[in-house]
């Protein structure tokens, strides 16, 4: 069953995650995992193999689509695309950038982080 948020009157989102094998795959088990009717999922497990311009493309499907609302992307992952989450100023879907296994979470990295930090003045 898939994780849904209720965004206005009728409409439902999912979640959309980006990220490393055990990150997406922790995810799926809490049931975040969804496969629509042409057959697209709303992950990318990402590993050295994957191609940068797969990353691209799923973070242009996944912030595009109307029917995500949020989209988890592990922070190392959303480093290789930080063009791309920077430009992003949409508010639905919400990019938030999480940790893995082998990456702590870096504020200074978090785009959602820094655009708090201009909006109180707390900018080094």
């Amino acid at each position: 069953m898939a994780s849904k948020a209720k965004l206005t009157g009728a409409t439902t989102a999912n979640v959309a995650v980006i990220g490393d094998q055990d990150t997406v795959t922790g995810f799926l088990l809490a049931g975040v995992g969804a496969v629509d009717a042409r057959n697209q999922a709303n992950y990318l497990i990402v590993d050295k193999n994957t191609k940068h311009s797969a990353i691209e493309a799923a973070f242009g499907k996944f912030t595009s689509s109307p029917n995500v609302g949020i989209l988890l992307i592990s922070q190392p992952v959303a480093e290789s695309i930080r063009y791309l989450v920077s430009k992003h100023t949409k508010l639905i879907p919400t990019i938030l950038e999480i940790p893995t296994k082998e990456e702590p979470y870096d504020p200074e990295k978090d785009s959602i982080m820094q655009k708090i930090n201009r909006l109180t003045g707390q900018n080094k």
